[in-house]
C-alpha cells in the first residue's frame, strides 16, 4: 500500500492539506501503540511499525517537495540518492545570483526582500511542477524538484542568516 492509498487519496501533487491532517489524526489513534498495550509482543510490535509507517507517509505527502519526489518514485524515477545536476544555464546563473544576493545580505529589510522573492519563485517553480506532474511529464517534472530542492536549500540558508542578524 502506498502513502496516498493509506491516506485514501488520489495519488496526485494537489492533495487537500486539510484532508490530509484529518485523514492522518483518525488513523493515529486507530493505529497508536497505547491501543495494543495489553497485547502481544507482536502485536506491539506491529503497531511500532504501522505508526512509524504512518508518520513517514504523513511527512511526506505534507511537504511538497517530498509529495512531488514520492510521485515520481511510484513512476519509477527516484531522486533521493542521485547525483545529477541541473544542466539549465538560466537556472545555473539565477544559483549564483542568489548565492551572491544572500553573501550581501547584512539588515532586516535585505533579508525580508529575499524571502519574498524566493518564495515566490518556489510558488512559481511548484505550479510549474504541478502541471508537468498532471501531464505527466516525468522527466521534466524531476529537473523541476531538482531545482526545487535548490530553493529549498536557499530558504534554509536564509533562516540561519536571519538567527544571526
Amino acid at each position: 500500500m502506498n502513502h496516498f492509498e493509506l491516506f485514501d487519496l488520489p495519488a496526485a501533487f494537489n492533495i487537500d492539506a486539510a484532508v490530509l491532517q484529518q485523514r492522518y489524526r483518525k488513523l493515529q489513534q486507530t493505529l497508536h501503540p497505547d491501543r495494543f498495550a495489553n497485547g502481544t509482543e507482536r502485536e506491539k510490535l506491529l503497531a511500532v511499525q504501522r505508526t512509524a509507517q504512518l508518520n513517514d507517509a504523513y511527512q511526506t505527502l505534507r511537504s511538497p517537495l517530498s509529495r512531488a519526489e514520492y510521485l515520481l518514485a511510484l513512476r519509477g524515477i527516484e531522486l533521493a540518492h542521485e547525483q545529477t545536476t541541473v544542466q539549465d544555464p538560466e537556472f545555473l546563473m539565477a544559483q549564483m545570483e542568489w548565492r551572491e544576493r544572500i553573501a550581501t545580505i547584512k539588515d532586516w529589510s535585505t533579508l525580508e526582500s529575499a524571502y519574498k522573492d524566493l518564495q515566490e519563485e518556489m510558488r512559481d517553480l511548484q505550479m510549474v511542477l504541478e502541471q508537468q506532474l498532471n501531464q505527466n511529464a516525468d522527466q521534466d517534472a524531476a529537473m523541476t524538484v531538482r531545482k526545487l530542492k535548490f530553493m529549498h536549500k536557499l530558504h534554509h540558508e536564509l533562516e540561519r542568516i536571519e538567527d544571526i542578524i
